[in-house]
């Protein structure tokens, strides 16, 4: 599954993340196990054993929908 928001896209598979970064060309992977979905910031953070990084998406649809694709249980803050 493909979520676009404003900053490019995330492909969404049961077991992993991507993020492709219109602006930079950069892409981020990151493993289910290793990110949290944070709301109400609409952040991606992905905190695994050698990296640390963090994506703020559009809204909280977008969460939602990752959240539902992966299993990953969203963090209210």
């Amino acid at each position: 599954m493909i979520v676009h928001f404003s900053d490019g896209k995330v492909i969404v598979t049961p077991h992993e993340i991507l993020v492709r970064l219109s602006s930079s060309s950069a892409t981020l992977q990151v493993q289910v196990d290793a990110l949290q979905l944070i709301l109400p910031a609409c952040v991606l953070s992905a905190n695994g054993a050698e990296c640390k990084w963090s994506i703020k998406l559009d809204n909280e649809e977008q969460v939602r929908t990752i959240s539902d694709e992966t299993g990953i249980a969203i963090l209210s803050l």
